[in-house]
């Protein structure tokens, strides 16, 4: 086990935070990977201000933005601990837990726009995915919005054969990896908050993002080029440690989730106004240059692209891709 999170569990089981005991004032350690005026990074503001003003204080929510406390592949195993209390990681993070069904998220153009993805988000579908946590020791209390995503590179990518060769950069997802390879490229799984000194030096070429991920880590400042593709989504899971929550007393349970449910409205009301103003600003600043899409463009990047459902179908489930495919009516 991780020293660092051996150290942490040692703390949270001392203060008696991992433990369903809570005689004391109860504390929520919330760690996240992005920065704190990200989509994500606001609702969880917004979270911390609601939980605090709900419970009248009896919680305390610290917010540690930015990989403060833990980079991508640590921080599920803090939370399965008790070293933390809640996450919001990417869709993609589950699958090394046992339980890929998250990466459908992952597969490119699966939604077309932000109505058929509320259709899984809020409906049946999604809320089924998010009660297998359970097995896992976690609890999954919501879907969060970052955006669709754009690719990025040193070199245009108006076609997918302008892939061929480029170093790009994922996350931890055997669904990106096939995209990659679809494309030609050679994907590079990396931590995020390693991304852009990756970028900078040339060790991979180039990246996905939603525009408010490549905005507030300052990736258009060594990416000259990137496609308005929408290729694919960025989503989050609002996740707690299951015995945690489970010995929350009721009231204070209660008041959590109505912070919950009004921090979620909250945070995918803004996330595409948060992308929207961030491609703005990248525009404004010249250090990329955005290519918007032609019709024959986009058709030729889903004959590539739109194959690697089937091919993913074995790990991810060839029914819940028709089950998302059948609440999206396509």
């Amino acid at each position: 086990m991780n020293r660092i999170l051996k150290a942490g569990f040692a703390a949270a089981v001392a203060a008696g935070l991992a433990l369903p005991a809570f005689a004391q004032d109860i504390t929520i350690k919330f760690s996240h990977v992005v920065a704190p005026d990200t989509p994500k990074g606001k609702a969880a503001a917004k979270f911390e201000e609601l939980a605090e003003k709900y419970t009248a204080g009896k919680v305390k929510v610290e917010v540690y933005p930015n990989s403060q406390l833990y980079k991508d592949k640590e921080e599920l195993e803090a939370l399965q601990l008790g070293a933390v209390q809640m996450l919001a990681p990417s869709l993609a993070k589950f699958g090394p837990l046992g339980i890929p069904d998250f990466e459908a998220f992952d597969l490119p153009y699966i939604f077309d726009g932000y109505d058929q993805l509320r259709k899984v988000t809020d409906g049946e579908v999604g809320r089924a995915m998010l009660d297998k946590l359970e097995t896992k020791g976690i609890k999954g209390l919501a879907y969060w919005d970052n955006g669709f995503k754009i690719m990025s590179a040193n070199s245009p990518m108006h076609m997918p054969d302008d892939f061929l060769g480029l170093k790009m950069r994922i996350q931890s997802s055997k669904v990106l990896e096939a995209q990659m390879n679809a494309l030609g490229a050679s994907p590079q799984v990396m931590a995020f908050s390693e991304v852009y000194q990756a970028l900078q030096t040339g060790v991979v070429d180039g990246t996905e993002n939603p525009p408010s991920n490549m905005f507030t880590q300052k990736m258009h400042e060594v990416q000259k080029h990137a496609t308005l593709s929408d290729h694919g989504y960025l989503g989050y899971a609002l996740i707690v440690n299951q015995k945690f929550w489970d010995g929350l007393p009721q009231d204070i349970r209660g008041q959590l989730e109505q912070a919950v449910a009004e921090a979620t409205v909250y945070g995918n009301s803004i996330a595409k106004e948060e992308n929207d103003r961030a491609l703005e600003e990248m525009k404004a600043s010249g250090k990329t240059e955005f290519h918007e899409m032609t019709d024959e463009e986009k058709a030729a990047w889903k004959e590539v692209l739109v194959p690697v459902r089937e091919e993913m179908a074995d790990r991810i489930g060839a029914d819940l891709i028709k089950s998302i495919e059948a609440a999206t009516a396509q």
